[in-house]
């Protein structure tokens, strides 16, 4: 099992310049005849962290969760953005998992290459989507004057970073395997896909859950148990280092790690165990 995994993994890497052409066109794809063309990842999460802002910071008070020290950081809106940006990038992974081989069906019956290409090559697109939305973050929190630490930079940047493209790696392998065969699942995704977007302390944070008396024990650690609550911390982390209640607690932390590594191990799994299947159905 192992052999075949390094297999699979070296015939990936051996076929890299193929990611990147796919990546290339889905981005010309997506930007051609537009306009503002590149303007658009900047504007979309802009205009959504505004409208966040005023519904959960000023009328339903959710800056309450935040430390005093850290409104003079960046404070809630910086949260939110922080939050955001991430939040859009492995939305759009779920968004375009189910269909990651349905939409290359063609170059897939007439290539010969690995088919884990293709989820590769999903998954890679928004990555760099998403680190072409960084302007609008850095100009955030010179604006309102974040800190970033050596410790958010050197260590929760690149964890977040690798554990997110790792779940969503395998959360798309897995969905675009099972979505060929079974099409319901590109509906169900949408509804899980707005449940993690509300259990994941995208809008507010953690803390106004684990801290409440009004939620019981075992809700706490179930909620906590969640890889994207973890992931989606560490990168807000970046900015608030310095405060307990916006980094992942250690249960957290250990939940993306393994949950994102369990997630890559079922997604690939599944991928090549019905592989063939879905050739078939292609």
């Amino acid at each position: 099992m192992e052999v075949a995994v390094a297999s699979r993994a070296l015939a990936v890497w051996e076929h890299r310049k193929v990611v990147g052409l796919l990546v290339r066109r889905d981005l010309k794809v997506k930007y051609q005849q537009s306009v503002l063309g590149y303007a658009w990842t900047m504007l979309e999460p802009l205009a959504l962290t505004m409208v966040y802002f005023f519904v959960f910071g000023v009328i339903l008070n959710a800056t309450r969760g935040m430390p005093e020290d850290a409104k003079v950081q960046g404070g809630f809106l910086l949260f939110l953005v922080a939050g955001i940006l991430p939040w859009n990038t492995f939305g759009a992974i779920m968004s375009e998992a189910p269909r990651a081989m349905i939409t290359h069906s063609k170059l897939i019956t007439t290539m010969k290459v690995p088919r884990e290409i293709f989820p590769t090559a999903t998954v890679g697109t928004k990555l760099i989507e998403y680190l072409l939305t960084w302007p609008v973050l850095i100009l955030f929190v010179i604006f309102l004057g974040g800190r970033p630490s050596w410790e958010g930079v050197l260590l929760w940047l690149p964890l977040a970073i690798v554990l997110q493209f790792t779940f969503g790696l395998g959360l798309t392998l897995f969905l675009s395997a099972v979505n060929v065969l079974l099409r319901d699942v590109e509906r169900l995704v949408r509804i899980i896909s707005r449940l993690l977007f509300y259990g994941s302390a995208i809008l507010f944070p953690a803390v106004l859950v684990l801290g409440s008396d009004a939620v019981p024990d075992w809700a706490k650690t179930l909620y906590q148990i969640n890889p994207l609550l973890g992931i989606f911390e560490m990168h807000r982390a970046v900015w608030f280092s310095g405060f307990e209640e916006l980094t992942p607690t250690t249960l957290a932390l250990t939940s993306s790690v393994v949950g994102s590594i369990l997630m890559l191990i079922i997604g690939y799994w599944t991928f090549r165990r019905l592989e063939m299947s879905v050739l078939k159905e292609l």
